[in-house]
């Protein structure tokens, strides 16, 4: 449930995606937030995704719920190019945003969100759950702690088998790709080292390979970056593997720790230690770090505790993707012209 005394979050969902039941639904349940209006393109899926999931109300339209003072927190789960467009209009309406990664198609995109949130002083983030979540914070900790001696090498793959030809992840004037939908996870991994290798890493070289059918739209792209303080990383993702795989390893001087799902660590908590005293697994806790991320975001909209994740983060983000796609040989995703599809 929610913190004693700490007023629910009231939150508005824009659109009725298949993600949503696990990022917010069951985590608004866990921590007893409010669920109060939802609006999507084709009124009667809102109502049937009202009807199972408890949300309060149904709103006409995107409009309609940006309007309603009752929605203070907006939740944006939409195709990837409607991020933001829609981050935007959240912000415009001065609502605080919870928003699935990418924050936008491009870094020309996220710069202006970044503005907005400004303009607007209220909470946004970028929903990377898997930050939030104890696994991440001991490979971390395994830093920080000197266990592993100094930062060398960090290696992070996120891959799934390939969506249905017709998912909007394949959709180039939807923002799709490898890189938006998995590859942010990688690379944002990275970047979450900086602490501890000296600063910000910076790209080396890409390579990705376009998905047949789609052109424009990569199926697989992997990057090498360095950091300032010499250690050197693998952000690879792959959109048509053949299983599941979202692992982080992380090789120091004195050790590696490698996490064999980083990303969803409910379906695997372990973190694998190599050190010369010997190796050790540690379980972390099957906890959704979708719920993890739901009680800091509402902790810094209630009570302003520190977030790690914001609009500034979004854009280093974002600008190391349009980097990433240039230098393997792909343009970064143009904005959406595209309307709201059926989701």
């Amino acid at each position: 449930m929610s913190e004693p005394g700490r007023e629910p979050l009231r939150i508005g969902i824009l659109g009725a995606a298949r993600i949503t039941e696990r990022a917010l639904v069951d985590p608004a349940r866990a921590t007893g937030h409010r669920l109060v209006t939802v609006a999507a393109r084709d009124r009667s899926r809102a109502e049937a995704f009202a009807a199972a999931h408890g949300v309060e109300l149904v709103a006409d339209s995107y409009a309609d719920l940006l309007d309603d003072p009752e929605v203070e927190v907006v939740y944006n789960p939409l195709a990837n190019g409607l991020h933001g467009p829609w981050n935007l209009a959240a912000l415009a309406a001065g609502k605080h945003v919870l928003s699935e990664k990418p924050s936008a198609s491009n870094a020309e995109e996220a710069a202006e969100v970044r503005e907005a949130a400004a303009r607007a002083g209220t909470v946004f983030m970028e929903g990377f759950h898997y930050l939030f979540h104890p696994v991440t914070r001991r490979l971390h900790e395994l830093l920080e702690s000197g266990e592993l001696g100094a930062l060398q090498r960090v290696e992070a793959l996120v891959a799934i088998p390939a969506p249905d030809a017709g998912d909007p992840r394949w959709s180039l004037p939807l923002a799709g790709g490898a890189l938006m939908d998995l590859g942010c996870y990688s690379l944002h991994a990275v970047r979450s080292l900086a602490r501890w290798a000296g600063g910000a890493p910076r790209l080396t070289d890409a390579r990705g390979g376009e998905r047949a059918g789609a052109p424009g739209v990569d199926e697989w792209l992997d990057a090498d970056l360095e950091f300032p303080g010499g250690a050197s990383a693998s952000a690879r993702c792959h959109m048509a593997y053949d299983g599941l795989e979202m692992s982080c390893r992380i090789v120091g001087t004195r050790g590696e720790a490698y996490a064999p799902n980083f990303v969803l660590p409910h379906l695997d908590d372990r973190v694998v230690v190599r050190t010369p005293d010997g190796e050790r697994t540690e379980q972390l806790g099957t906890r959704s770090s979708y719920t993890y991320q739901l009680e800091a975001f509402a902790a810094r909209v209630r009570e302003g505790a520190p977030l790690p994740l914001d609009a500034d983060d979004a854009l280093a983000t974002m600008t190391l993707i349009d980097a990433s796609y240039r230098a393997a040989g792909f343009e970064p995703r143009p904005r959406t012209t595209v309307s709201p599809p059926t989701r």
